[in-house]
């Protein structure tokens, strides 16, 4: 008699644990978080570097005239002149990404500059060949990386 007492209250205190249960999840409410998004500094500073990194790009397409042509010493001379401040801007700006686009945004600059040490060091034994896919490579990278970047109104 008394196992069968026991079994009872077990069941009821189960049964009222599950009622207490129900109550708190029902009652609690989950706090709504905004997505991140940018800020109009974030965006003002975003377009501005969007704009030199069209310059870059232009830049860039120099290089593929000097590398067709052989000529090694503009080649070394864009890579470490001009396109030298590409790097600086391209970690600059994968900063000022939202969270989840700043791994893909780094991943991509540092891609798109083993592709420039690659055509230099091409540069260095004169191979055209190697010189000119790491050339293409590079585009695509770089490419890769600017279409992270998000609308600002001026592209």
């Amino acid at each position: 008699m008394q196992k069968k007492v026991m079994g009872r209250y077990k069941s009821i205190l189960a049964s009222v644990l599950a009622l207490v249960m129900v109550f708190l999840v029902s009652c609690g409410s989950a706090t709504a978080t905004k997505p991140p998004t940018y800020t109009t500094a974030q965006l003002e500073q975003i377009q501005n570097y969007q704009s030199r990194l069209g310059v870059f790009r232009n830049r860039m397409t120099e290089l593929e005239t000097f590398i067709t042509n052989r000529d090694w010493n503009n080649v070394r001379s864009l890579i470490h002149g001009p396109l030298g401040q590409l790097r600086q801007d391209m970690g600059y700006i994968s900063r000022q990404l939202l969270p989840q686009d700043q791994k893909a945004a780094l991943q991509g600059a540092r891609d798109v500059f083993g592709h420039l040490e690659a055509i230099d060091a091409a540069g260095d034994t004169g191979n055209l060949e190697v010189a000119f896919a790491n050339y293409q490579e590079a585009l695509k990278d770089f490419d890769a990386f600017t279409a992270l970047l998000p609308a600002t109104g001026s592209n």
